[in-house]
């Protein structure tokens, strides 16, 4: 065994993957399963069913108090001040560059208690973050490693859920409540990273087994691998950190400048300001290859005169379009729809199209 490999953490649910014969992977610091009967079949089943993943190595911080007084309203992107009790908000946490620390979902739990998820490759460099600039670091606990998390994705997930948890269709998306569940009370949130209907649900680390395997009881549960989460959120057009966002990297290139509110001050307003009156040196682009083949991370995109216009950040087959698709960032100016580009030493065809790749799906669906 490497030194690497004896770092490496292990979720609670470990020993349920090894168990179901999963193929296990370093993640971000984190042994996690990439797959279990197979990645297109995991992919397949969350599109048309519901599947389980893994999710414990996400981390969860809470912060009491004012958000204005205390500093964490000034941390983030978005505006979390006017945030109703019970709801969430996606936005980022950004150095003084503009470049992207880390991408996040805060929840209000209270007035003045606030529940945030981060990566949980970048859990302890985030924590750090807020730490040196909340102005009552006090308030600040990361509570990671007693939390438990389960993603119950798919258009069947509130069907599956509802045997357990009755009032759970009142939840519309982004908002989350507190239900009891196998007897723990838990959060449950309406979020997802799919493009499907799907539930988070937040338990104890100590529970979070029992549960798994109470929902994988039924027949219409199946556990997915990171290798479907990848195909899935890229159909879907969601971000990777590590991929399309990083610290050299800001909301304003990634596309992501509708998470940035410019009415109120945070850390990077004033280096996003500067590019915005300059405007963006690379663009985020989305992209279908003319053939099944699929671009991969790093690899060169290609104007049509042959010179180089940028990087693939994420691509993967998609069984949805039946062609490769990908994402990457390219020069202002080169990202307009209907061009076409090459990616790849050898120069495969392809179209930019936008970065949403799956339509017709169940996420923002009305449910009773």
């Amino acid at each position: 065994m490497t030194a690497t490999q004896e770092t490496l953490k292990q979720t609670p649910l470990y020993s349920e993957h090894i168990g179901l014969n999963a193929r296990i992977v370093p993640f971000g610091g984190w042994e996690m399963p990439v797959q279990y009967e197979g990645i297109l079949a995991e992919y397949g089943h969350t599109r048309k069913a519901v599947t389980l993943f893994d999710t414990c190595h996400m981390g969860e911080f809470i912060v009491t108090g004012d958000c204005i007084a205390n500093g964490l309203n000034e941390i983030v992107t978005m505006s979390i001040a006017d945030m109703p009790v019970n709801s969430c908000r996606y936005g980022m946490m950004l150095n003084e560059h503009g470049g992207v620390i880390d991408d996040l979902i805060v929840f209000r739990q209270e007035k003045e208690k606030w529940f945030i998820v981060v990566n949980g490759a970048t859990t302890a460099k985030d924590a750090a973050h807020f730490r040196k600039h909340l102005r009552q670091p006090e308030a600040f606990k990361d509570i990671s490693a007693s939390i438990g998390k389960i993603d119950v994705q798919g258009p069947l997930s509130l069907e599956i859920l509802k045997k357990y948890v009755p009032g759970i269709g009142k939840l519309a998306y982004y908002t989350f409540a507190h239900f009891d569940l196998l007897g723990e009370r838990v959060l449950i949130s309406r979020t997802g990273y799919t493009g499907e209907l799907g539930y988070e649900i937040y338990s104890s680390s100590r529970t979070v087994v029992p549960i798994w395997r109470e929902l994988l009881k039924n027949k219409e549960v199946k556990p997915a691998g990171l290798g479907a989460r990848d195909m899935l959120r890229l159909e879907a057009g969601y971000s990777l950190y590590g991929h399309e966002l990083n610290e050299d990297i800001t909301p304003l290139e990634a596309g992501l400048s509708k998470f940035t509110d410019f009415t109120k001050n945070f850390i990077g307003k004033e280096a996003l300001l500067k590019q915005k009156e300059s405007g963006p040196r690379r663009t985020l682009a989305g992209f279908i290859s003319d053939t099944r083949r699929a671009p991969r991370q790093d690899q060169k995109i290609y104007a049509a005169g042959g010179e180089a216009i940028g990087l693939v950040t994420s691509g993967t087959f998609s069984p949805f379009r039946q062609k490769g698709i990908g994402l990457g960032f390219v020069l202002p100016g080169c990202a307009q729809k209907g061009a076409t580009i090459y990616f790849a030493e050898d120069k495969n065809a392809a179209k930019i199209t936008g970065k949403f790749f799956y339509q017709n799906d169940s996420l923002k669906k009305t449910t009773t």
